[in-house]
């Protein structure tokens, strides 16, 4: 299982930034994907990536100018072997163990 914090981001119209971390709860290594619901307006690093046993990772949003509205970015993870140095491998076989939703507002 992972959490992300801060949960949510909030941004202006005009555009801007938030750094998420992205936390295991978990005993094993997990893999990361992330999915947003407008890839017009919004760019994250990184898409895909790792996280250690009870550890963290940092993921920054951007938002370009655009108008408001409500959306979100998923984030899709999977346990993986220590050995494993492909990311993005496990989604490409089809695993995936659970997701978490941070909501983007835009005020």
């Amino acid at each position: 299982m992972i959490n992300v914090d801060p949960p949510t981001g909030n941004y202006p119209a005009s555009g801007g930034s938030s750094t998420h971390n992205i936390v295991s709860e978990s005993d094993s290594r997990l893999a990361f994907k992330v999915k947003s619901s407008n890839n017009n307006d919004y760019r994250v690093r990184p898409v895909y990536g790792f996280v250690d046993a009870k550890g963290k990772a940092q993921l920054v949003i951007n938002r370009s100018d655009g108008p408001a509205k409500e959306d979100k970015i998923v984030i899709q993870y999977a346990e993986v072997p220590a050995e494993e140095t492909d990311p993005m491998a496990p989604f490409k076989a089809g695993a995936q163990q659970g997701e978490v939703i941070v909501k983007l507002t835009v005020a």
